[in-house]
């Protein structure tokens, strides 16, 4: 297909942004199929035509993986899908993920000079277009797999983080190979996004083109416990010659209010991990889970959103948001929280539990609150939430979900030492993600706390190429 007529820009700002179709609220509370449906083929070259194509494209520069934004749309406004696709790839290992819940309205849109007096063009609909649209014409998959260095690299976690370094290293000509703890590979987007957001045969796609770069992945394997960083390392034993630690956060924080050990209180992490990667949601499957009729989710960001929402699809009469700020200071995205809402959630703003009631048989039966108003700006620049005295009030709940954020597992560095980390038990590193122990390596959420899946994915490009640095002037020593 081409379609390289020449348009002004005068033609292109007068095109309005195309909208992305989606299943209604009632229709896809009742499944986990996906929300939204993606561009059509001829809405996505309508949109790319949008571009300005800016010969200093600041939208680059909002991006962390640097991709080749104006190019990749270029192309698509010609009708080169595959190869808008392919373009995209040189820079991000996971484009059919990042499409979907990378937070563009952050990040390279808002960086779209349309913004000044227009919407911004829609980077991430287009992304996920292209890589969509391989999934479904490609012939085979490019081989790209480089002459090899005869070096050995292992990364730990299977995650956004380690995902996109193992890819890179590929590139380069190193043997890569993957430890995962878990039974599948995929990290948070297969056991914390549930199917309605990232759909888990799209995340199975981007394996396989992550195995046919050459790189092995190894599942069942905790390091820390199964085999140890100094194991990998070890000439006599696993003979690593670098490490990329990405095994994420993952330990669940909880409010220490009274009641929180009742019988169905339980964290996010478990509630998603049991419903996604276990799929709990599937009434075929023998996994547990907890099916809610009046769910209580207490938290603002996309880990809440994603629990609240799945609450519901699994049979809960009210799904109920409970933050302690008000919606303009959720963290979560803005498209999260408006398909929240067109799916029935009910939301309890500047609004914190303070004790956790029973029923009588000791599970969960109800929740005590207390009203919030904002005070002065915290550390995070929020205004803070301050307690209303005598403003406490109960209601019904059966299920406790906390959502409140994460904490650093220490399992693995625990079991590494000589491994710095900070006081609150994240791994320390230096400008080129080198952690204290010489060849190791950090990134992801173990280094920065709970972040997206596309600040993981530039740090496993930035360590990448940190990694083939070191180990070039380890092969010159």
């Amino acid at each position: 297909m081409e379609n390289k007529q020449k348009i002004t820009p005068k033609e292109r700002m007068a095109i309005v942004r195309q909208q992305m179709p989606q299943r209604s609220g009632p229709e896809r509370v009742k499944d986990f199929k996906e929300v939204n449906l993606g561009l059509t083929e001829q809405a996505a070259i309508m949109e790319a035509k949008r571009c300005l194509q800016c010969k200093n494209a600041k939208c680059i520069a909002g991006c962390p993986v640097e991709i080749d934004i104006p190019g990749f749309i270029r192309l698509i406004a010609e009708g080169d899908f595959l190869g808008a696709a392919e373009l995209i790839r040189k820079d991000n290992n996971l484009p059919a993920v990042t499409g979907r819940v990378c937070p563009q309205e952050t990040q390279c849109e808002i960086k779209c000079v349309r913004c000044k007096s227009d919407t911004p063009v829609a980077i991430g609909w287009l992304e996920r277009f292209a890589a969509d649209y391989q999934m479904k014409h490609r012939k085979a998959r490019t081989n790209c797999q480089a002459e090899k260095t005869g070096r050995k690299v292992a990364c730990v976690g299977a995650g956004p983080a380690g995902i996109t370094c193992a890819g890179e290293l590929a590139k380069m000509g190193h043997d890569v190979t993957i430890f995962e703890a878990f039974h599948k590979p995929g990290g948070v987007l297969v056991y914390g996004i549930p199917e309605f957001r990232m759909p888990n045969n799209v995340v199975d796609d981007e394996i396989k083109t992550l195995k046919s770069q050459g790189v092995k992945i190894e599942t069942n394997v905790i390091v820390g416990r199964t085999v140890t960083i100094e194991q990998l390392l070890s000439k006599s034993d696993e003979g690593f010659d670098a490490v990329f630690i990405a095994n994420g956060a993952g330990l669940p924080m909880f409010m220490n209010i009274p009641g929180e050990n009742l019988k169905g209180v339980c964290s996010a992490n478990e509630y998603l991990t049991r419903s996604n990667l276990m799929e709990a949601y599937n009434p075929d499957s023998d996994t547990p889970v907890i099916r809610g009729k009046r769910v209580c989710v207490v938290g603002g960001g996309n880990t809440a959103m994603d629990a609240v929402r799945t609450s519901k699809r699994l049979g809960a009469d009210e799904s109920i948001i409970v933050y302690r700020r008000g919606r303009e200071q959720m963290p979560a995205r803005v498209e999260e929280i408006h398909h929240a809402e067109e799916e029935g959630i009910r939301f309890e703003f500047l609004t914190a539990p303070v004790e956790v009631l029973p029923d009588k048989d000791n599970w969960v039966g109800a929740v005590k609150c207390i009203r919030m108003e904002l005070g002065e700006p915290d550390d995070s620049g929020r205004r803070r939430p301050v307690p209303i005295k005598g403003s406490e009030f109960i209601f019904d709940c059966d299920l406790l979900i906390v959502a409140i954020g994460i904490n650093a597992n220490p399992l693995l560095t625990q079991a590494t030492p000589g491994l710095k980390l900070n006081k609150w038990g994240y791994i320390e590193i230096d400008d080129a993600q080198m952690t204290s122990i010489p060849g190791v390596f950090a990134g992801g959420d173990i280094v920065r706390g709970s972040a997206t899946v596309i600040l993981a994915m530039g740090d496993g490009k930035t360590a990448a190429r940190s990694i083939d640095k070191y180990l070039s002037e380890k092969r010159v020593g």
